[in-house]
């Protein structure tokens, strides 16, 4: 009886055993396995996630997520410079300094006591003059000829007042005359015809009974001579410079732009902010009229005005600065309103015209609020300086259109949108967009195709295949004929495209005429961002044009060396924006970019985490330790936290080639060789990360260090990695210009890869509307 029990408990306990073991034991044990406890294998572990730590749930989570991506930067939503309104009243209530006139301070001369002159000219003047006409005669004091008395001698000269020398009409102004006049004392106001008839060095002796005689007053005929006194004898000087002035404070002087700016009381103007400042800033110190003289508006305003109906000539556009001119006739009984009317279109036409100095000289458009692609400084311009030239400018009109760029891209891009301006409307060619023809395929547009090998074709080429041309269109039918296929090829090796017969987007933007109306935007576009780089591009440096997959090394302003590169894929768009060559790079090596580590890299290491092992990638942590690729936990990598730095080192498969050249910049772009030479002979070359490939990366790096092929390869063949830096460091412009002129002047247009052309004319149409209200 007891021994069947305890067979039956062991057996009881064993089944126990094993129904916990299948409960509890998968055929795969999972990455995160816990041991359990005696607990959980008899009651289940139904509440078991619940007790993970967070820790483990958390990497959890991040097995099961996609690898993280960096965004490339953005095109944004384009918000045009705001305008304000300036309160005008401002410049009707300001204080305005009195004015000022000038007061002659005769000099002192030796000897000369104030105090004695005060007191005697208070007493009433007494001057003794002697006289030596046709003869001399002696005079004592006694025979003394007052100030009273010689005012109505008619042949008696005027003698100057005490201290000061004479001087002419031509030394002294009439506010000077005025000035001493007001400070002269009594005997200054002898009669003015009196001293003209005294010539300069003349002695004048008047004396004894010959003064009396001449005397006309019975005062002075009763003065009795004193012939025993020594005469006395007053000299006119030879002239001399005019006496010695200061400043006095006086009424203001009259000044028409002081008695109208009254009608600026409550008036307001739009204007974007710099030009609202600018406007005030200069009329408060400046407080007259620069537009108006009298009661109609100057030449000077005329000219200008012509200017900016011509902004269209220099890629902007008059419309934006319209204003009205006040009409020549008036009712001559309504001043007033004349008046404020006058008043008026200063301030306007003094608004529009700095609105055109700033968009000239900077551009309209703020290119960094386009996209995260562009970075500019946006230019510092002096409106009140400017305000000022063109107030004092003898040529106005020159100096206001001096604001635009006046290098000779900008003068070639002028130039060429005068001649489309001109031009008559030519007939276009179009293919459909879209169209793609394979040899032996029937299609309408096939008569277009051929329509534009007739226009666009060589001579030669029309001549080998005079016979296909003519032939062309005796049936109904849109074949591609093998005999046409044939033409295409001969027309595409022309053109410096692959020669398959295809007939793609390629081909049809070689066949086709770009419209005079898209070249006319391209140019004004072009003139734009040309007003985003430096008014001077420097007689040396280097200018990369996107669009045109070109790079040049201009030197004394000549294009010595020009080639063809690759840019940034649509994805990995180039920047736009400028900056300084500093170093040239030899057998460099490759530092990875974060973005191409964690968007192309980390989606294959988190599959195969020796990959930059086999590869040849040096990997080292933030202390400069050299750690091995399969020892990094890739998982945890994110987009903003990558714990080493991947590099690859120089050799043949270092995707740098042979050397780069650095302008070192925010955005990690660089020019560089590339081992794929295959594509330089693309017709499109947007392929890059970026980063700027050359196709003669040693003539550039020659060119930028003013040295030689021969010795650049020398430090190539050295095989180490060392770098040589660039004496006097060279402008170079990283730019995207879909028109742009040859060294010739004739205009090259480009595809708009990016599609910026697109943004930057939404950009202009909302400045426009912006303005215009």
């Amino acid at each position: 009886m007891t021994t069947r029990k305890i067979g039956t408990r062991k057996g009881l306990f064993a089944l126990a055993c094993v129904l916990a073991a299948g409960v509890v034991m998968p055929t795969t044990e999972p990455a995160n396995a816990q041991q359990r406890s005696l607990f959980e294998i008899i009651f289940g572990n139904k509440p078991r996630d619940q007790r993970l730590p967070e820790r483990e749930l958390q990497a959890e989570q991040r097995v099961a997520q996609p690898a993280p991506k960096i965004s490339a930067p953005k095109f944004y939503n384009y918000k045009p410079d705001i305008l304000k309104p300036v309160d005008l009243t401002i410049l009707a209530e300001m204080e305005i300094a009195p004015a000022k006139i000038v007061e002659a301070k005769p000099e002192t001369p030796a000897g000369f006591d104030a105090e004695e002159a005060l007191d005697t000219t208070d007493a009433g003047v007494e001057m003794e003059v002697t006289s030596s006409i046709s003869k001399s005669a002696s005079v004592t004091p006694a025979d003394a000829v007052t100030v009273e008395a010689l005012a109505d001698i008619e042949a008696t000269p005027s003698v100057p007042p005490l201290g000061v020398e004479l001087a002419t009409a031509d030394d002294l102004s009439a506010s000077q005359v005025m000035a001493i006049k007001a400070a002269s004392p009594p005997h200054a106001d002898v009669p003015a015809q009196a001293a003209e008839k005294i010539k300069p060095g003349e002695t004048v002796d008047v004396g004894g009974d010959e003064a009396a005689a001449v005397a006309e007053t019975p005062e002075m005929a009763e003065e009795p001579a004193m012939a025993e006194e020594p005469a006395i004898s007053a000299t006119v000087p030879e002239r001399t410079a005019a006496p010695v002035v200061e400043a006095m404070e006086s009424p203001a002087v009259e000044n028409p732009f002081l008695e109208a700016r009254q009608y600026l009381q409550g008036e307001k103007l739009n204007a974007l902010g710099e030009v609202g400042e600018a406007l005030i800033a200069y009329y408060t110190a400046n407080p007259s009229f620069v537009w108006v003289e009298g009661t109609d508006v100057n030449e000077r305003a005329r000219v200008v005005l012509d200017v900016l109906s011509q902004a269209d000539a220099y890629g902007l556009s008059a419309a934006d600065y319209l204003i009205d001119l006040p009409s020549s006739e008036f009712d001559p009984s309504a001043l007033d309103e004349r008046q404020r009317a006058l008043m008026l279109f200063e301030m306007k036409l003094s608004t529009q015209v700095l609105s055109y100095v700033l968009d000239a000289t900077r551009g309209r458009v703020d290119p960094n609020r386009l996209s995260g692609y562009h970075d500019f400084k946006r230019k510092d311009v002096d409106l009140v300086s400017a305000l000022e030239n063109l107030a004092s400018a003898t040529d106005a009109a020159a100096a206001l259109a001096a604001s635009n760029p006046d290098n000779r891209q900008f003068k070639a891009l002028a130039h060429e949108l005068a001649v489309l301006n001109a031009a008559e409307a030519e007939n276009q060619i179009e293919i459909a967009e879209g169209t793609f023809l394979k040899p032996g395929a029937e299609n309408p547009e096939l008569k277009n195709v051929v329509a534009a090998i007739r226009k666009r074709g060589s001579d030669k080429l029309l001549v080998d295949h005079g016979v296909t041309l003519m032939e062309y269109g005796m049936d109904d039918r849109h074949l591609y004929s093998p005999e046409l296929v044939a033409m295409v090829k001969d027309f595409q090796k022309e053109n410096g495209l692959s020669a398959d017969g295809i007939i793609g987007r390629n081909t049809i933007s070689k066949l086709t005429d770009v419209s005079t109306a898209s070249k006319k935007e391209m140019i004004v576009l072009a003139m734009e961002r040309l007003r985003w780089l430096p008014r001077n591009l420097g007689s040396r440096h280097v200018f990369i044009n996107q669009p045109a997959y070109q790079a040049t090394y201009i030197n004394n302003d000549r294009d010595e060396l020009s080639m063809r590169v690759v840019v940034g894929k649509k994805s990995n768009q180039t920047n736009f924006f400028h900056d300084e060559i500093e170093t040239v790079e030899y057998n460099p090596y490759w530092g990875v970019p974060r973005s191409i580590i964690v968007n192309e890299m980390l989606p294959q290491l988190r599959r195969d985490p020796s990959y930059l092992d086999r590869q040849g990638y040096e990997l080292t942590d933030r202390r400069g330790r050299r750690v091995a690729s399969t020892n990094i936990n890739w998982y945890s990598v994110g987009s903003a936290s990558i714990p080493v730095d991947i590099r690859q080192p120089p050799g043949a498969k270092n995707a740098l080639g042979e050397l780069k050249i650095l302008f070192p910049n925010k955005h990690a772009i660089y020019m560089h060789d590339t081992p794929s030479k295959s594509l330089f002979n693309r017709e499109s070359r947007a392929l890059s990360h970026g980063c700027i490939r050359l196709h003669d990366p040693r003539g550039m790096a020659a060119a930028v260090l003013g040295s030689t092929r021969e010795h650049i390869a020398e430090q190539i063949a050295q095989g180490r990695n060392m770098a040589e830096p660039v004496p006097g460091k060279i402008p170079v412009y990283v730019s995207y210009f879909t028109a742009w002129p040859n060294e010739d002047g004739s205009v090259g247009y480009y595809a708009d890869m990016y599609d910026r052309d697109k943004r930057l004319n939404d950009a202009i149409a909302k400045t426009r509307e912006k303005r215009r209200g």
